[in-house]
């Protein structure tokens, strides 16, 4: 496998202290770089340490710089190179499952499901396949996407809940919640028929792992189902949510195709102001098409629009309840659209 060339870390305030120090010691060159606290060049490798706490390290040499220098000094830990030892289960037969969208106004509600093994975890490393959050561009995000499906064959699934389906499912739930759980359980069913061997299911923790386990059906009751925070750390998640983040994007293309007009994600006043021109040019129920009514960014567009939600009928009456809000952990800043 060839070594990775990029490696980002967020380090604690001690942590920082430590690698300023080292990097004004004689074996670095300083360098320039906007916004960071301290930057130098070493052995075929560049070091940056932002004010933001992330340090990156790129360069043909910065696997030698993160195995014999960050973790032992700074990290204070061994980890590169000696993953499968640390956590054999690492790259043990499972799936991930993750999700994108659920706290952007606009477009679909994402879920994909991923498997890992021993063979594909090497081909994932070597993509440097990493939770999409990290990710820095969506062309980079569709870019791996598409790598992904290359390589996993059929060892993956999606499904994609468009916002008028999803409308329909929040006015009948009134919880997102329960319409994750019922897409995760859907996911892990559609890709047990590809890999019915398939032991664990690990996904990020969004609510009662019993609203899982109540919405498989009788093929994914036998899998052991598994919640964890964080859980995008595990390379089937962080694979899933890539691939979710491709649907929720092309999703997102899709609708602003079908609507002549350019979808932006989150919940921002940008994205508010795209909603209030649509409302105004075709009327306050095309947000059931385009987006997910409950949040109460349809208050406010609808407001501007010189409408309010009894204009979108029984399914855009259900609103975000408190409890909604908080079990947000998105993509994208979901604090703004609930």
């Amino acid at each position: 496998m060839e070594p990775r060339n990029s490696f980002t870390y967020a380090l604690t305030a001690p942590q920082q202290t430590y690698l300023v120090e080292l990097l004004h010691q004689g074996n670095y060159r300083p360098a320039v770089v906007p916004y960071s606290i301290a930057a130098a060049d070493g052995d075929q490798c560049r070091i940056v340490l932002y004010t933001s706490g992330k340090c990156v390290v790129q360069g043909k040499g910065a696997q030698d710089f993160v195995t014999f220098v960050l973790e032992p000094q700074i990290l204070q830990t061994v980890g590169l190179g000696y993953e499968d030892i640390l956590n054999p289960l690492a790259t043990a037969p499972h799936m991930g499952v993750d999700e994108s969208g659920k706290g952007d106004f606009f477009g679909p509600l994402a879920i994909a499901g991923a498997y890992v093994d021993e063979q594909l975890a090497v081909k994932m490393r070597e993509l440097d396949v990493r939770d999409s959050k990290r990710i820095g561009s969506d062309a980079k995000a569709l870019e791996i996407a598409r790598e992904l499906r290359k390589f996993l064959g059929g060892r993956f699934t999606t499904v994609v809940i468009g916002p008028a389906k999803y409308n329909e499912l929040y006015a009948k739930i009134k919880n997102v919640n329960s319409i994750l759980a019922w897409g995760h359980a859907r996911v892990i069913e559609n890709l047990l028929e590809q890999v019915p061997t398939c032991p664990r299911a690990i996904s990020d923790q969004f609510g009662s792992k019993e609203q899982v386990k109540r919405a498989l059906m009788q093929k994914g009751r036998k899998i052991e189902l598994e919640q964890r925070h964080k859980a995008e750390s595990d390379l089937a998640v962080a694979a899933a949510s890539i691939l979710a983040r491709e649907a929720f994007l092309m999703g997102l293309r899709r609708l602003g195709e079908q609507f002549q007009v350019k979808l932006p994600k989150g919940a921002s006043d940008a994205v508010k102001q795209v909603a209030k021109e649509l409302v105004v040019k075709n009327g306050p129920t095309t947000l059931l098409q385009v987006a997910k009514c409950h949040f109460r960014t349809t208050d406010s567009v609808l407001e501007g629009a010189g409408s309010n939600r009894a204009a979108l009928g029984p399914i855009g009456a259900a609103q975000s309840r408190l409890v909604d809000r908080s079990s947000f952990h998105s993509h994208s800043k979901p604090t703004h659209a609930g």
